[in-house]
């Protein structure tokens, strides 16, 4: 494995993909190779035609050419559909596997990582990326293929009809080597470059389309102009680059084939130097020499194609390693009973020197509500993320039902907390398959419409035409704020959760709404433990505990009359909410 170096393993690895389909390899090597085959053979038979029939008057050759012409060219072009067609079919499947390993990859990569990527970039990589893949499977392969085979079947009927001659090509075929390793380096370099700038192209395109309000308001379009201009140009620059390489080579290598020629024709016209030199044989070498420039050209250029296609794979497989997220957890959790400690629990976000919970411990029982307030960015979310293990503490335990929630397995831990947070993520579907989002299997109609109910979904459900059955648009744009909470609502419901994390859930309301959201999360906290992450403290009054929450530290605790009358961070929160 060390002794390749880094440029091989790529190509190694992008033709593990194509072992699968061995068959279909077989029908498009005999398809090109077929098509080649003709070719040379075509050709082969100028010599013949002009030593025999023209120069000896032999016309019976010249009618046997003539009916076998036209079944000649049918059963190239025969071949020609059997390689191309097979190819392409390898290169469509090798392109849907994978994207549906990125697809299944990107869902299972941990929080840490898709906080650190540019959306747009790992969209590009779907797209783009694998899209340079099927051209570098299909188109590419073959051309290699056919054009090869081409290239060996002239050179040996060359050498059959006149080695002399033949033997300049020798001289040739070390110097086109140099060129093709050097222009290899360089495609593959240019190539990685064009992947990136596509990346940032989309992130670009992606970031404005989300963001349109904004840029309307602020009168940002001539700046986003100005961005996207700077990296399209750079995206073409690098395009030009591949360009210039591909022309360059492309004629150098034909340049270096005309010498050869010339070289030829030198020969032949110099007396004594080949006496059995027949008008056929001199006509049908140079017809080759001519002929060799095409697929010498065909084979410097789809050189970049699939070039192209490695700095791809390059990109793709390093996603494809990246560690998805651990699951060393072996128990499954079952039903919880929901109580929760924390001990003695730091973390620190990967890249920060500043921890985000220092040192913090605290139990919640069983059915009780806590509330965690404070100012934002003190570390009341982190804790909810630790809690989903969406991130690891490097230092301390958590604990639920007395088990370290590490040894449950990940989709069992889940399964029994129902997060709710401000950033309500809805998907292009109905309200009522929003509301069951990854419970459909095992709930009926009822239990989406009471959920529904409970939440007070009908509520704006029932004016619309369709009901339950609308469709909410993409990331629910259709509805307003605090609709889409009360759906989020509807669906912590229908998981019945143990476990209840509500991260600012309502501080995107009115104040109806608010009320009506209240009376829904009154609800979903019966029988319940709940942990309630807020800024309004008018919402966290009735909670079991509440702790102050500061710089990662927990700073204070107790019940809402107790914390007033201590008069300590919550009373001065509290008096600056209500303007005491």
């Amino acid at each position: 494995m060390h002794s390749n170096s880094p440029q091989d393993l790529p190509v190694k690895r992008f033709f593990s993909y194509l072992r699968e389909y061995k068959l279909a390899f077989v029908a498009a090597f005999i398809g090109m190779v077929g098509y080649s085959g003709l070719d040379t053979f075509v050709i082969s038979q100028v010599q013949p035609v002009i030593d025999q029939a023209l120069n000896k008057q032999d016309y019976d050759y010249l009618r046997m050419a003539a009916y076998l012409v036209v079944p000649v060219f049918i059963l190239r072009g025969i071949f020609n559909f059997l390689g191309s067609y097979a190819l392409s079919w390898i290169g469509a499947q090798v392109v849907m596997k994978m994207r549906q390993q990125l697809f299944a990859k990107y869902i299972n990569l941990p929080v840490s990582f898709h906080d650190q990527q540019a959306k747009g970039n790992l969209i590009s990589k779907v797209i783009y990326d694998t899209d340079q893949i099927a051209r570098a499977s299909s188109k590419s392969l073959a051309i290699l293929v056919r054009e090869g085979a081409l290239v060996i079947g002239i050179l040996i009927w060359m050498f059959y009809l006149s080695w002399q001659l033949s033997l300049v090509f020798l001289f040739v075929g070390p110097v086109v080597a140099v060129i093709v390793s050097y222009v290899t380096k360089r495609f593959r370099k240019v190539s990685r470059n064009i992947q990136q700038s596509m990346g940032s192209l989309t992130s670009a395109v992606e970031q404005v389309v989300k963001g349109h309000k904004v840029v309307l308001m602020f009168g940002g379009q001539d700046k986003e102009q100005q961005r996207f201009a700077q990296k399209n140009n750079s995206n073409r620059q690098q395009n030009m680059k591949l360009a210039v390489t591909q022309t360059l080579s492309v004629s150098t290598i034909q340049v270096i084939a005309s010498i050869a020629l010339a070289v030829v024709l030198y020969i032949a016209s110099t007396p004594g130097l080949l006496t059995d030199l027949t008008a056929g044989t001199f006509v049908t070498i140079v017809f080759y020499m001519v002929m060799l420039l095409k697929p010498l050209k065909q084979l410097t250029t789809v050189n970049s194609e699939f070039q192209k296609g490695m700095a791809a794979c390059q990109s793709i497989f390093a996603i494809l390693d990246e560690q998805a997220e651990t699951d060393t957890g072996q128990q499954d959790a079952k039903r919880l009973a929901g109580d929760i400690r924390f001990n003695d629990v730091t973390f620190t976000y990967p890249g920060k020197s500043q921890p985000a919970i220092n040192q913090i411990s605290m139990h919640v029982p069983a059915g009780s509500s806590v509330a965690l307030v404070g100012r934002s960015g003190s570390g009341k979310s982190t804790l909810s993320s630790l809690i989903t293990r969406f991130y690891l503490p490097q230092q301390g335990d958590i604990q639920v039902d007395n088990t370290n929630i590490n040894a449950f397995t990940l989709a069992s831990l889940r399964k029994n907390i129902a997060l709710v947070s401000q950033q309500v993520t809805l998907f292009n579907d109905t309200i009522a398959n929003n509301i069951a989002y990854g419970v459909s299997d095992s709930v009926s109609r009822k239990d989406i419409e009471h959920a529904a109910r409970l939440a007070h979904v009908m509520e704006f459900a029932d004016e619309l035409e369709q009901g339950l059955d609308t469709m909410v648009g993409e990331d629910g744009a259709s509805l307003s704020g605090g609709q889409r909470q009360r759906v989020a609502i509807a669906r912590a419901l229908l998981l019945d959760a143990p476990i209840l994390i509500l991260d600012e859930a309502t501080s995107a309301l009115d104040t109806e709404s608010e009320r009506m959201i209240q009376d829904a999360l009154e609800r979903l906290q019966q029988n319940r433990t709940s942990i309630i992450i807020a800024h309004r403290l008018s919402t966290i009054e009735n909670a079991d505990q509440i702790l102050v929450i500061d710089q990662g530290k927990v700073v204070e605790s107790g019940k809402h009359q107790q914390l007033l009358e201590a008069n300590g961070a919550y009373a001065q929160l509290h008096a600056l909410q209500f303007g005491e």
